[in-house]
């Protein structure tokens, strides 16, 4: 073996390792060497290109993270607006209407103006995402503290099969929403909310008189001079059998956010 021929001086005419002129290389041998140091040197700076992309991508990322759309009132941080689906809309009169409220009181638009309007379109005898929507309304109310009194928080009933006055008190007491001073549930002849579906872009799918109503869910926020200006997006989770639920901290997000958003009209 060619180690044993190093260790024990070897035999005539073969040089071992411990001769003093150093062994050489075979020419044959050579450009292997070469080529195993160039692919070895490409894979150091390939390794060094991508730490240099991880490195510069992880620096920049919290930045992009921080992008927000335009026209969201300063107030509203990013990721609350996010949670919202927060957007503005283009300023412009916002469709008008009368109709009669809980109390059996026969309201136009025009009478609140010079107040911000806080408004959605709900089911009088929804399971699911209206009374998500009533909570948060609740909790707005409360976030707004001395200016609660420049804000009206008003719902259209979307249920053609519950639209009496004594559906939309029920549903109001019900969801606490009877705890808001200004809170008006109104309804009306199915013409009439037929009228002001349209005039908001609402798409409503009505099942039968016990299901729930499926209909779009927006909040529109109104400034003092009666004109469109925000849109919000309702959402909701789902459990495994269907209920719809929120944890109690997004319900109090929503309801700071609204908030946020009705103050910086109303100031």
């Amino acid at each position: 073996m060619p180690s044993t021929q190093a260790e024990g001086g070897g035999a005539p005419g073969v040089v071992s390792q411990s001769d003093e002129s150093p062994a050489r290389t075979p020419p044959s041998a050579r450009p292997g060497r070469l080529l195993t140091l160039v692919a070895a040197a490409g894979i150091l700076i390939l390794a060094a290109v991508i730490v240099l992309v991880v490195a510069v991508g992880h620096h920049r990322k919290p930045a992009a993270t921080e992008l927000r759309p335009s026209g969201i009132p300063p107030s509203v941080s990013t990721s609350l607006a996010d949670l919202m689906g927060l957007s503005p809309v283009p300023v412009r009169p916002a469709p008008g209407f009368t109709l009669t409220d809980q109390h059996g009181q026969r309201l136009a638009m025009s009478a609140f103006s010079g107040k911000v309007v806080v408004l959605e379109f709900m089911d009088s005898h929804c399971t699911d995402i209206c009374p998500l929507v009533s909570a948060e309304f609740v909790a707005a109310y409360h976030a707004l503290g001395p200016l609660a009194g420049r804000v009206v928080f008003a719902a259209v009933n979307v249920n053609r099969y519950h639209a009496t006055v004594r559906d939309v008190a029920l549903f109001s007491d019900e969801h606490q929403l009877s705890s808001i001073p200004d809170w008006h549930f109104f309804t009306g002849t199915l013409a009439s909310l037929q009228a002001v579906w349209r005039g908001y872009g609402i798409e409503v799918q009505a099942r039968g008189p016990n299901a729930d109503v499926v209909h779009t869910s927006s909040v529109y926020f109104i400034d003092l001079q009666g004109r469109e200006r925000y849109l919000a997006v309702p959402m909701a989770d789902y459990t495994a059998a269907g209920a719809a639920y929120l944890p109690p901290g997004q319900i109090a997000a929503w309801g700071r956010g609204i908030a946020l958003v009705a103050r910086s009209l109303a100031a």
